[in-house]
């Protein structure tokens, strides 16, 4: 877990690069203070870069952030997950140089921020917000994830396009996911009927995984597999519908973020 001190590290870092960007960029000079350097403290920056980018005329932003904040003030642990997925960007994405990036730039991690305040909305029975959460995230980012699911900590969604993750998806914590990822069901069935993620697992570009099946922890789902079945842990699988191709290459395949592989002669395991 981030401790407090981590937090306000990371809030002194976080200014000293908007105040250098401005000053590199002066047209940018704005954005840096209305997002970070006007703010009091990485909640406050948070809140309203969010709020900036959701609000609409019927939805404005000034009210908007006060309900983030107040959800925000209501449970640490927003705080706290906010954080441990920007380390996660930072960790994973070698384009990613300073932690202000993600916060003002990356859509991966602004739609899993605004997908976090949607859930405790939902969990708190602020169900209609939530939703409309959902839909400006859906036409804002491009990222659809139902309000109801849940998803741990330390999770990058990266490039993040595309992505949808169903009403009873179950995410654990320090998986990676690349765009057009989807965690869907197979049909009209009600009740549980999506995916559950186990921890540490990397699913690659285009992959979905569909039906109330289990992805076993630091597994890794091959770009553009179609995943039917229950997969176990630490294996790697590919192809449509996907099969096992070998062990999970490593550990931990969230944080090496390898998506290579060789299939070895013969036939392939089924799952």
């Amino acid at each position: 877990m981030v401790q407090e001190p981590d937090m306000a590290r990371l809030w002194q870092r976080l200014r000293r690069q908007a105040a250098d960007a401005a000053e590199r960029e002066p047209l940018l000079a704005a954005v840096m203070l209305r997002a970070v350097l006007d703010r009091a403290d990485f909640v406050d920056a948070l809140c309203h870069v969010l709020a900036g980018d959701l609000a609409t005329i019927s939805v404005p932003e000034g009210p908007l952030t006060t309900r983030f904040l107040d959800l925000h003030h209501a449970d640490a642990a927003l705080a706290q997950a906010a954080v441990e997925d920007l380390q996660a960007v930072m960790d994973r994405d070698p384009a990613t140089t300073e932690p202000l990036q993600p916060l003002i730039y990356y859509k991966g991690f602004k739609a899993l921020q605004v997908y976090r305040l949607g859930h405790a909305l939902w969990q708190g029975g602020a169900r209609d917000l939530a939703l409309w959460l959902q839909s400006r995230n859906s036409a804002l980012f491009g990222v659809d994830i139902h309000p109801a699911a849940r998803i741990g900590t330390g999770v990058m969604i990266d490039h993040a396009h595309s992505i949808v993750i169903g009403e009873t998806a179950v995410v654990g914590n320090h998986v990676s996911m690349l765009h057009a990822v989807t965690l869907g069901g197979t049909g009209k069935a009600g009740g549980d009927r999506h995916p559950k993620i186990g921890d540490g697992v990397l699913i690659g570009a285009g992959a979905k995984v569909l039906g109330n099946i289990t992805v076993g922890r630091n597994s890794r789902i091959a770009a553009g597999s179609v995943v039917l079945e229950d997969v176990p842990p630490c294996k790697t699988v590919a192809g449509i519908p996907a099969r096992i191709v070998g062990d999970g290459g490593c550990e931990t395949p969230a944080d090496r973020m390898e998506h290579s592989f060789s299939v070895a002669p013969g036939p392939r395991e089924v799952i």
